[in-house]
């Protein structure tokens, strides 16, 4: 397999394909990575998601209505707890545009956000200025976009975005890294024209408690589970149910979506979904 490795939308990337990319396709990916990360990234003065932020507004975006209707299911099912107007939230524990890393007080997000941003097949709109925040299932649906990118592309595919995996063709054995040591794995999971997504408390932390994983209805992080994995179709369903997770009701979109998953409570308990295909290595059901 060759491997192409780079960096993008602050994580590393890699694709493993069965022969050298070529260049036309390699540049295909690129543009489609700047062309979502202009649209929807809240650390680039020059996207969409920080104009509206500002100003309120629109973004013109194919990935309107698939984002925000999974956020609205994903909202629904977790009594508002996953909710896509974090972004001042995470900002005020220091998560912002600058990477300020200061921690002010906890901010909630609003609890009507679908009254403040509404979404056709085209476009977000946002009354009043709103930051919005994808990270919950954003980083997924550009995997997804990527492997549509490469349809083309002949042999195996896998497309590693800082975790957030979707492998295409032959089955790839992928380990499920454990949150508080990294050189350990809690199990492993067979993955075959499938998506795997994780989410964790020890990634993208700072400071004491401090991590991007929040409660939007308090904006306080999450304490209960420190780190999930989801196994869908696609990308995008398997990194809103990673997220989900951490909250009551993640369960349940997660068997109505049809996902399977693994958590890791912060105590060192494992569980996962009855028809999970991981293999872990221990595990309470």
């Amino acid at each position: 397999m060759a491997i192409w490795r780079f960096e993008a939308i602050g994580t590393r990337w890699e694709i493993e394909s069965a022969s050298d990319l070529d260049d036309a396709s390699r540049q295909a990916v690129s543009a489609e990575i700047e062309r979502f990360d202009r649209e929807w990234s809240r650390f680039r003065d020059d996207s969409g998601v920080t104009r509206v932020g500002r100003e309120g507004g629109s973004i013109r975006s194919r990935d309107a209505a698939p984002m925000l209707d999974a956020y609205r299911d994903a909202s629904a099912a977790t009594g508002g707890a996953v909710n896509p107007l974090v972004g001042d939230s995470l900002a005020a524990l220091g998560y912002d545009a600058a990477y300020t890393l200061t921690a002010g007080p906890p901010v909630a997000a609003p609890s009507d956000w679908q009254r403040l941003v509404r979404w056709t097949a085209a476009e977000a709109t946002a009354s009043a200025p709103a930051l919005l925040d994808v990270g919950a299932l954003g980083k997924g649906r550009l995997v997804d976009l990527v492997i549509d990118v490469l349809s083309r592309v002949p042999g195996d595919l896998v497309v590693d975005a800082g975790g957030d995996i979707r492998a295409r063709g032959a089955g790839v054995r992928i380990g499920l890294e454990h949150p508080y040591d990294p050189t350990k794995a809690i199990g492993v999971v067979e993955l075959q024209d499938a998506a795997l997504c994780a989410s964790a408390v020890n990634r993208r932390a700072w400071g004491d408690g401090l991590h991007h994983v929040l409660d939007a209805r308090t904006g306080v992080p999450v304490r209960t589970w420190a780190a999930t994995w989801a196994i869908a179709s696609d990308a995008m369903r398997a990194d809103a149910v990673a997220t989900a997770l951490f909250f009551d009701g993640g369960t349940e979109l997660a068997a109505d979506w049809g996902v399977e998953w693994v958590r890791m409570s912060t105590d060192g308990r494992a569980e996962r979904s009855a028809g999970c295909p991981a293999e872990l290595f221990s595990v309470r059901a």
